[in-house]
């Protein structure tokens, strides 16, 4: 599995959250990190957006995250990744810039998942990302990782 992203991450915090998650997780995750682009707003999509499709390969399976994607619960994404990982395609997460994606990703993507209505800055979602695959694949396993108990009204 792979995820690329726009910008890189450096030491710290975010970083270490999300090397804690990513060695956990299977097939492994590696992280593809493209450069910020410089320009005008639309040129700086475009170019971000190429660079995100173009860390794919042609026959991958294409997760985009964007705020207008479906917001699965921790259940329903670990049967979707099950069902991605089970078609023996690479499967790619794309992350863009604080620019956005254009177009041209979310016609190519296969879904496209969102976190919530809320904003959250680059870095966090990678973090969060990797964290929700880890768990996926702990529910998947059986892994007593992730518990789904709500309070008792």
């Amino acid at each position: 599995m792979r995820i690329a992203a726009i910008g890189r991450m450096k030491s710290g915090p975010e970083r270490e959250l999300f090397d804690r998650y990513a060695v956990r997780v299977r097939p492994k995750l590696d992280l593809v990190e493209i450069p910020d682009a410089r320009g005008a707003v639309a040129e700086v999509r475009r170019r971000e957006s190429a660079a995100l499709l173009a860390a794919c390969p042609d026959n991958a399976i294409v997760v985009a995250l964007d705020e207008g994607g479906r917001t699965p619960d921790s259940m329903a994404f670990a049967g979707l990744l099950d069902r991605w990982i089970e078609a023996a395609r690479p499967l790619c997460f794309l992350i863009g810039g604080a620019e956005g994606m254009d177009a041209s990703v979310i016609a190519r993507a296969d879904a496209t998942l969102s976190l919530g209505p809320m904003t959250w800055p680059h870095m966090m979602v990678r973090v969060m990302l990797a964290e929700q695959l880890y768990r996926a694949r702990a529910i998947s396993a059986g892994h007593p990782y992730h518990r789904a108990a709500r309070p008792q009204d």
